[in-house]
């Protein structure tokens, strides 16, 4: 019976950094996905790695030895049937509509003089509508013009 294990982790080197005198503090850490270079290097596609379970970093241009080793490794165990493994295909980001700000070009000083900043009104466009009918029944300056003096 196959067992779920997690995949290899992908190591890459430590930059060097001035702060560190030219000597990292480590020499490996864990990095986001294998390389595709390292990929091909171990003889599979970058579809085929993921669907065996193998996280790719497409923007990863360097190819260590210990990762196209460890690859391998995964890919027997694979195929002998010892572990089980997901498709680890890249995730889909949806960007949402930023709801907190309903006017992009305001500053929170405006939006604060317009009164779009209480809880109740702050995702709506009705509140503003509101107000300004509120404001040409009364009669009431422009509100540009409000805080100048006028009624």
């Amino acid at each position: 019976m196959p067992v779920k294990t997690e995949p290899p982790e992908p190591l890459v080197k430590v930059p060097l950094l001035k702060r560190y005198g030219g000597v990292p503090p480590k020499e490996w850490r864990r990095g986001r996905g294998f390389s595709v270079g390292e990929v091909e290097a171990a003889g599979l596609t970058v579809k085929e790695a993921r669907m065996i379970g193998l996280y790719v970093d497409e923007r990863r241009k360097s190819v260590h030895e210990e990762n196209i080793e460890a690859i391998k490794k995964w890919v027997e165990a694979v195929k002998n049937g010892e572990v089980s493994t997901e498709p680890r295909l890249p995730s889909v980001e949806v960007v949402k509509k930023d709801l907190s700000r309903p006017f992009k070009g305001k500053t929170m000083s405006g939006r604060k003089g317009r009164g779009l900043l209480r809880l109740k009104n702050r995702y709506t466009h009705h509140y503003k509508w509101k107000k300004k009918r509120r404001e040409r029944m009364l009669k009431k300056r422009h509100e540009a013009a409000r805080h100048k003096g006028g009624d």
